[in-house]
């Protein structure tokens, strides 16, 4: 199933008259792993955004987090999809939108359906897909400061 996500960005005329900017489906849909895809459907480069300007902020060139602003992400997980195990400087708020994944930490792990909501603080984290169907989600990345434990910085890895 390739990922096929129209996208729909609203924006203002020079006269400040409301107009949809972008109808498309995502062009930018890429993988950094087996049996994964993405696409940014937006992203910030500042927090809080700067909605004055036209710039296709699903163009922008970002990494898994945008470091000073947000990044506006749907994935899917094909069955089998390869381990990423990592972390981010980020606050992620995950909706499970169709299919199941399991989200593995530190020894223990969480099944997720579709429906199924999800907030990620900066934990260790990675994604499975023992199912037969792919599972997609939609994810909302906000830049965080790390977190810190007993002294020790818990930065992005992996």
């Amino acid at each position: 199933m390739p990922l096929k996500i129209r996208r729909v960005v609203t924006g203002h005329d020079d006269t400040g008259r409301a107009v949809v900017a972008v109808d498309e489906i995502c062009k930018n849909v890429m993988s950094r792993r087996p049996s994964h895809e993405s696409c940014v459907v937006w992203s910030t480069g500042s927090f809080p955004a700067d909605n004055s300007h036209a710039a296709d902020g699903g163009a922008r060139q970002v990494a898994t987090v945008d470091p000073n602003g947000t990044v506006f992400r749907i994935g899917v997980y094909h069955p089998g999809v390869a381990p990423r195990n990592h972390r981010t400087e980020s606050v992620d708020y995950a909706v499970v939108m169709s299919g199941e994944i399991v989200m593995e930490i530190d020894g223990s792990s969480v099944h997720l359906r579709a429906g199924d909501v999800m907030v990620q603080r900066g934990t260790i984290h990675n994604w499975t897909n023992p199912g037969k169907e792919p599972c997609v989600i939609a994810f909302v990345l906000v830049a965080a400061k790390p977190v810190e434990r007993a002294g020790k910085v818990l930065g992005a890895a992996g």
